[in-house]
């Protein structure tokens, strides 16, 4: 009788093995499908990234990641996050992702990763309409203006030396215009949608922009940890989707009257 009721005992187990391995396999599925992955983003960088009234952020870098992620079948939380902590909470693993108006260079590219570029945009100088400056060189003999560790700030420390007392630091862009407006700095150097965003909302103000052929074109990219190829893939699918079917242009039109560069 023992003997007779092993075949039929053996067969039970196995089902009951394949059943906790098919749990445990859709377990795994739905776990890979919901994943939230946490963006950072610059919320002092309008019109690219700002809070609203509810503390929300808002932008075209905001709009672009939510609908790359939406196209890529991720889901994403974006998250606050000064530019000057952007990259080490990147490295530490408290972001997923970066998307706020980064820069594609050669020496990010040692830490990070990058998308194909989502942007394209130049330093634009931003100064009183009484300044007789007309290119950047002319800024030698100013105080110059950058947000810290950006594109601008590394264009002014090759202009008048990496530890010039004339370049002033700050830790964001308003804060940088702030003190152009205080007669702080003689000019602000930065990219030029926010540049020309914040022109066009301070037309009280008699500023005017310097748009020097000598600054070269800069792409933006949407950075993730160096090595997350899977990650990355993803992404680039995402803004592949968004240029293809016209939601990239829909966006930029919304935040940008010029033309892409």
């Amino acid at each position: 009788m023992k003997q007779r009721y092993l075949p039929a005992l053996a067969l039970l187990c196995s089902l009951a093995v394949l059943t906790a391995c098919g749990k445990k396999e859709a377990s795994s599925t739905t776990a890979a499908a919901t994943t939230e992955y946490v963006v950072g983003a610059d919320g002092a960088y309008a019109p690219f990234a700002s809070e609203n009234e509810q503390k929300e952020l808002v932008g075209f870098d905001v709009e672009i990641m939510k609908a790359v992620a939406d196209k890529a079948g991720i889901k994403v939380k974006i998250v606050n996050t000064p530019f000057d902590g952007l990259f080490n909470a990147l490295a530490q693993g408290d972001r997923d992702i970066l998307i706020s108006t980064i820069t594609i260079n050669d020496q990010r590219k040692q830490s990070m990763d990058f998308s194909e570029p989502y942007f394209v945009a130049k330093q634009l100088i931003v100064l009183p309409a009484s300044s007789k400056v007309a290119k950047f060189e002319d800024l030698k003999a100013q105080k110059i203006g950058v947000q810290s560790g950006t594109t601008a700030d590394e264009a002014a420390q090759n202009l008048v030396g990496k530890n010039s007392p004339s370049v002033k630091r700050f830790e964001s862009m308003p804060l940088a215009f702030q003190e152009l407006e205080g007669g702080g700095v003689d000019a602000v150097v930065g990219d030029n949608g926010v540049v020309t965003n914040f022109v066009k909302n301070n037309p009280g103000k008699n500023f005017r922009i310097v748009n020097d052929p000598a600054f070269p074109k800069e792409y933006y990219g949407i950075a993730v940890k160096k090595g997350n190829s899977e990650l990355l893939a993803k992404l680039n699918h995402g803004l592949e989707l968004i240029k293809a079917d016209g939601t990239e242009d829909r966006i930029y039109k919304k935040y940008f009257a010029e033309e892409k560069l």
